[in-house]
């Protein structure tokens, strides 16, 4: 990825989280907090990584509200940062959230697990 597709996503990410926390009214977007934005070298798209707070069905009912208001988002983008086109936008849950917490529960089980041997030991 460039320097400047880099630039351009950072700029894109902090942007975002503006626009969907203060200007999108949207009932079933709920608490989204963007995580990165990878864009193209060519600045023609833009992945946006969103995690969302709560159930699967709040996470997929934010994303129909993201992508109703695509155009909306991508306008205000478009006002906001100065460049001939504005990348088109395409929402992803960011995974590696979830993945970190399912590390954290595992090490935690082992943790605990080594725990109960080594008490176990001692009897």
């Amino acid at each position: 990825m460039s320097h400047r597709a880099n630039r351009v996503g950072e700029q894109m990410k902090k942007e975002l989280s503006e626009i969907i926390g203060r200007k999108i009214k949207d009932p079933r977007i709920g608490f989204v907090t963007v995580t990165d934005v990878h864009v193209t070298g060519d600045l023609q798209q833009a992945t946006v990584y969103i995690s969302v707070l709560g159930d699967e069905e709040q996470r997929e009912n934010t994303l129909k509200g993201l992508a109703k208001a695509k155009g909306f988002i991508r306008s205000e983008i478009g006002n906001r940062i100065r460049l001939r086109k504005t990348p088109e936008i395409v929402f992803e849950f960011d995974e590696s959230i979830d993945y970190g917490n399912r590390i954290e529960t595992l090490l935690t089980k082992i943790h605990n697990e080594d725990k109960q041997d080594d008490r176990n030991d001692e009897e």
